[in-house]
């Protein structure tokens, strides 16, 4: 499960990485939680890359309510080209959101320690995603929201945990973006070197931010 991450580099820059031409104004966040707004790259409808702002938590087209996109945060890389929920966005909407890190918890004993994990070479990434548009039949409201793809751990996040989040650097994006394929099949196998290292549980709280969310509590793991 992926279900807080941080982005705090120079979003025109970070997406420049990834094709885009141009940007919109993100600020730096470092406790990311479902339902916020996340930058994502996607293509339009012409195939260019645009940077745009989604709302975590897929929303699907056929929902009566928006609601159901709150729990929806996640998609199973081995089942979400069947899945009803995420089938037709897998095949038409994918997209990356941009990350510097993603923190997941480590059980220990009776508690849990957060981490942070992020490249080993410390460089903005993707994260696969897919994206929806709902809109209210009744008033006109418009949604676009988005869910990030996870699949299980390789071997240096089984040491974390069982699940990672699908990473996307410049190469395994433009496949990624391009359509159907077995890229997921292999995306854990694929995934670039990881470090990771404790920080303080504030993070738990989504209402913390600030950079002190990241910095270091115990040794770093690489």
């Amino acid at each position: 499960m992926c279900g807080r991450f941080a982005f705090y580099s120079p979003s025109e820059a970070t997406a420049a990485l990834f094709g885009v031409d141009g940007s919109i104004a993100v600020e730096p966040r470092y406790n990311i939680a479902p339902t916020q707004f996340i930058a994502a790259v996607r293509e339009d409808e012409e195939q260019n890359r645009e940077l745009v702002m989604l709302r975590w938590g897929l929303v699907p087209f056929w929902a009566k309510d928006p609601a159901i996109g709150n729990r929806m945060i996640n998609a199973r890389a081995e089942t979400v080209a069947e899945r009803p929920s995420y089938r037709a966005a897998f095949q038409h909407r994918r997209c990356l959101v941009l990350a510097d890190g993603f923190y997941e918890w480590r059980k220990e004993g009776n508690t849990k320690t957060p981490y942070f994990i992020s490249l080993a070479s410390g460089k903005p990434f993707g994260l696969a995603g897919l994206w929806e548009n709902w809109t209210d039949k009744n008033s006109g409201e418009s949604i676009q929201s988005t869910t990030l793809i996870t699949t299980a751990a390789n071997d240096f996040m089984a040491t974390l945990h069982h699940r990672m989040p699908v990473i996307l650097q410049a190469d395994t994006a433009n496949e990624w973006l391009s359509g159907p394929g077995d890229f997921l099949e292999r995306s854990a196998a694929s995934s670039p070197a990881l470090q990771a290292w404790p920080v303080d549980r504030r993070v738990n709280n989504a209402r913390n931010s600030g950079a002190e969310l990241i910095a270091a509590t115990g040794d770093i793991l690489s």
